[in-house]
């Protein structure tokens, strides 16, 4: 049975590949703040850690292969910029110690393309009281990432609308570019993320890069926003 770290297993996007993992065999262990968030399930594995802490998150992540990182301090957190910003530092650090090969994130779609140089987060699309958030993770791809020398990073970026609406399996992956439908529309469900990731997890397509997702009725030709996205939600 495959063995995989899931941190942040308890909040929206992690809970939901925790779920996918554990679905499809997995052995996971789940890293959270707060392990009574957990519901007990077979091969799931709760381990209490801060991921400020990267002395006790590097010996927890020792001996795995593959981290699924769905980090996020809180969208309604005042120091979300600062913190995401210190906890991936923390995480990326302990991932280095733990000689952890593969490190896959949960990203966010603020730095996606939407036109000729323009990314969805300077489009004015995104609410201001979660654009700290997103300009931070969108940091963590731009400047962090690209700076690890010793693991194979991806950083998957979802769709503009990220809501629970179950799992399809009917969608598209992109690399750089907000998909939209030919509505101008961009939207994901948790659950078609989820599985993308677990997807990536088991079975590696994507190599020190981001690569998306998005519903498969896109028009891959569209050349930018042409609209309001959707809401930008949980984890963009």
């Amino acid at each position: 049975m495959d063995k995989i770290a899931i941190i942040g297993a308890t909040g929206f996007v992690g809970k939901a590949i925790t779920a996918e993992a554990l679905s499809r065999g997995f052995e996971v262990t789940a890293i959270v703040r707060d392990i009574s968030k957990l519901e007990p399930a077979a091969n799931l594995h709760a381990v209490a850690c801060d991921v400020m802490d990267p002395d006790k998150l590097t010996s927890i992540l020792r001996g795995f292969r593959t981290v699924i990182s769905a980090y996020n301090p809180g969208w309604k957190n005042p120091e979300i910029y600062d913190d995401t910003l210190a906890g991936y530092r923390s995480i990326i650090l302990a991932a280095e110690e733990a000689r952890v090969a593969r490190l896959l994130i949960v990203g966010g779609a603020g730095s996606l393309y939407v036109g000729a140089g323009q990314m969805l987060m300077e489009t004015g699309a995104i609410p201001d009281d979660i654009l700290p958030g997103v300009q931070a993770l969108a940091r963590v791809y731009i400047e962090m990432l690209p700076k690890v020398q010793d693991i194979d990073w991806v950083f998957f970026s979802p769709a503009g609308k990220f809501v629970e609406g179950g799992r399809t399996g009917n969608y598209r992956l992109g690399r750089d570019n907000l998909i939209l439908n030919v509505k101008g529309d961009s939207e994901i469900s948790v659950e078609d993320y989820a599985k993308a990731m677990v997807d990536e997890a088991d079975s590696p397509e994507h190599h020190r890069e981001r690569f998306t997702i998005g519903y498969r009725d896109q028009d891959p030709t569209h050349p930018r926003v042409t609209g309001n996205p959707g809401p930008v939600l949980h984890g963009i």
